[in-house]
């Protein structure tokens, strides 16, 4: 997985149970998950804390849903990539997450292959 070197992750999701899968399946693959939040507003500071390549964000969320989320990050940050995961994936929600800028759709349940091949789309565009 040295494509990915240097690539540094940040998991948004307000279930500790999502945000811990997601977290195991890429450190099994030496990725690099350099902070977590379990709320848009909680992911903003540390998002300008840890400053990662890639943000990896639910959309239904307390406070802010995570497509509010992806606009605010790639309208002041053109150098990190979202990838937005959901159990909602009707057309018009990765429509309408593709539309606030991420750069790919994942639905739930996440498979683990399913999220390298995002991150390996994701990464191979920058």
């Amino acid at each position: 997985m040295s494509q990915f070197a240097g690539m540094r992750i940040v998991i948004v999701d307000d279930s500790d149970f999502s945000r811990s899968l997601i977290r195991k399946m890429l450190v099994e693959e030496g990725l690099s998950v350099v902070g977590e939040a379990a709320s848009a507003e909680t992911a903003i500071a540390v998002i300008k804390e840890t400053k990662p390549n890639v943000v990896i964000t639910d959309i239904v969320m307390p406070d802010v849903s995570g497509i509010e989320l992806t606009e605010k990050i790639t309208q002041n940050a053109d150098d990190i990539a979202v990838i937005v995961i959901s159990s909602l994936s009707q057309e018009h929600i990765v429509l309408e997450a593709i539309g606030a800028g991420a750069s790919d759709f994942i639905a739930k349940p996440i498979q683990k292959q399913q999220l390298l091949d995002s991150l390996e789309k994701v990464f191979s565009t920058k």
